[in-house]
């Protein structure tokens, strides 16, 4: 026996020619007219931004979590406001957990145009979930989805510029998980299995911090504590460093199924090492502007004094092209390419730490057009 329909479904299934429907009526059909289009279009926009954008994240795709965010937040409210008129004024998060099935996810995803299997709306659901962009729960009867804190789509701009960061050291106990979760969308297009990259992550990020804690460092929201930005310098065994002449992709390993670690710490006061591998350098796209990159790129070189305290022969530091925007801010650091992976796409990026340290970090990202965008 089927299930009754969810009321803002019932207009499903009816003619191509739909008519102009009440202010009660709340289907997929008529999505356009509660948010315009030309209003979805400029939030779009804001996923789109280069500076903001998760790696994976297409127009399309874009525009299929546009329409969802607005039909979860419209199926949650006419419960409690049933007179909810129309056009809204401004898109809202909707809050905890709405129920939404694929046939419901199809008709939001296909009004107006040829209409998708409810299999391919289940595969943009979890598209979406591996990008970061909703959660999705299956009790073994109904499938519920929440939308995720969006920054730079829900904050006002004076409530993003009120925001103040410090640098501080990572936590292992405290950080691990919620660094892993940012940190996992920007390998997500280097795994199939994305599921299972956070708590990967995680667990190496803590098997760093046993190893050597003094380079790993968090950038902070001061409000509440969580980790916004994150770097692991770490220091490199002499035994490792024929690796940073060898295709790039041996030495990945946040984003590598593989578990025995294609690098080696070098132990402190090793006089042999000389070099630092940069593991991981992220800010969390909603966050990722010109005071916090640069907060935290000074802290770097800070870092880098400290570790020379340990390592007094240090005088390398290389990373890898992660991310297109972390290419960037690499290269108005001083960075060189000067080995590319051909097979995935990433290469190989060098400067000398004595140049890092006396670099003006400032001047330097006021190049970075994206940065000065936001």
């Amino acid at each position: 026996m089927k299930g009754i329909e969810p009321p803002i479904l019932s207009q499903l299934m009816t003619a191509p020619n739909l008519q102009r429907p009440s202010d009660s009526e709340i289907a997929p059909e008529f999505i356009d007219l509660w948010f315009a289009p030309e209003r979805q279009s400029e939030q779009v926009a804001l996923l789109m931004n280069p500076a903001r954008r998760p790696v994976g994240l297409t127009r399309c795709r874009a525009e299929y979590f546009v329409r969802l965010w607005i039909y979860l937040f419209l199926k949650q409210h006419q419960a409690v406001e049933p007179a909810l008129q129309r056009p809204l004024p401004e898109l809202k998060l909707p809050e905890g957990w709405i129920s939404c099935t694929h046939r419901e996810a199809a008709a939001v995803f296909y009004a107006g145009k040829e209409r998708g299997s409810e299999r391919s709306a289940g595969m943009i659901l979890d598209k979406l979930v591996a990008l970061g962009l909703i959660n999705k729960e299956f009790d073994g009867n109904t499938i519920s989805l929440q939308v995720n804190p969006l920054p730079q789509l829900a904050a006002s701009p004076a409530v993003q510029s009120a925001l103040t960061f410090q640098v501080d050291d990572f936590d292992a106990r405290s950080d691990a998980i919620l660094v892993a979760n940012f940190l996992a969308r920007n390998y997500n297009w280097m795994n199939n299995n994305t599921a299972a990259v956070p708590h990967r992550i995680a667990r190496r990020l803590r098997q760093w911090a046993r190893q050597y804690p003094r380079g790993m460092r968090v950038l902070r929201r001061c409000d509440n504590s969580n980790p916004v930005g994150f770097y692991v310098f770490y220091p490199t065994s002499v035994e490792s460093e024929q690796n940073f002449f060898l295709p790039p992709r041996i030495s990945l390993h946040l984003s590598s199924t593989e578990e025995e670690d294609p690098i080696a710490v070098a132990p402190i006061g090793d006089l042999d090492c000389t070099a630092i591998f940069i593991r991981s350098w992220s800010i969390d796209s909603p966050y990722m502007k010109y005071p916090q990159a640069c907060q935290l790129a000074e802290d770097c070189q800070q870092t880098v004094r400290r570790m020379q305290e340990d390592f007094p022969n240090l005088c390398d530091i290389f990373g890898l092209t992660i991310h297109p925007i972390l290419e960037q801010l690499a290269a108005a650091m001083g960075f060189q390419k000067t080995h590319k992976d051909i097979v995935v796409g990433i290469s190989w990026m060098y400067q000398s730490i004595d140049r890092l340290i006396a670099l003006d970090v400032q001047k330097a990202l006021s190049s970075v057009e994206f940065l000065q965008s936001k």
